[in-house]
């Protein structure tokens, strides 16, 4: 059996440095606001040239995203691998919920799981990023929509069902995001029990299974 191979001393720098320059990034975001830092603070902070941290980010929005997006696949492939008996509203049910309980484990390899929890309290915040977090999550629920309609051996552009789904799905994911943000408590646990509870409540019009066997 094939081992995964370790990274080389290179690349395990080069991680290092990028996660050290997120980590300050998001530190000083949720500190003195997103539009009043400037990447040259973030450098200086991480002890880095400006050069250095455009080596790593295209600019400021895309550190903020940088831990969302690493959620968001982990997202997409937990559905892609949902077992093929399952309704495709339970397939995404069982992914987010499931995801919540290992995501930590992928994020920790990079940032503390708390700072990107805390994350989500700046994006809902500060206009620019809120604008572009729900333009993202349309990206992904497009790109989901297509895994549930392979899935489901169905044509996503004839068949409205994979796309309405996600939209649903993406609905209440939205809803209890912003609920969970506002509250005392951001822990995961609490952010589970929110989606959970709100996923109950779904209909079942969407809720059988579609595929013929």
């Amino acid at each position: 059996m094939e081992t995964a191979r370790r990274p080389g001393l290179r690349e395990r720098k080069k991680q290092r440095t990028r996660d050290t320059l997120l980590r300050t990034a998001l530190e000083l975001f949720l500190t003195q606001g997103y539009e009043r830092t400037t990447v040259d603070e973030i450098a200086e902070a991480a002890d880095v040239s400006q050069r250095t941290f455009f080596r790593y980010f295209a600019g400021k929005e895309e550190a903020v995203f940088f831990p969302h997006d690493l959620a968001a696949s982990h997202f997409v492939d937990a559905v892609r691998a949902r077992p093929h008996h399952e309704a495709p509203l339970e397939a995404l049910r069982q992914a987010v919920l499931e995801g919540w309980d290992s995501i930590g484990e992928a994020l920790e390899q990079v940032i503390p799981v708390e700072l990107h929890l805390r994350t989500y309290r700046l994006i809902e915040s500060t206009p620019v990023l809120l604008a572009t977090h729900l333009r993202r999550s349309a990206e992904v629920e497009e790109e989901v929509a297509r895994v549930i309609a392979e899935r489901e051996g169905v044509d996503v552009d004839s068949d409205p069902r994979p796309r309405v789904a996600v939209a649903l799905f993406g609905g209440v994911m939205r809803v209890t995001e912003r609920l969970w943000s506002e509250r005392d408590d951001i822990s995961v646990a609490a952010m589970r029990e929110l989606t959970a509870s709100y996923l109950d409540a779904v209909g079942p019009s969407l809720a059988e299974k579609w595929r013929v066997e």
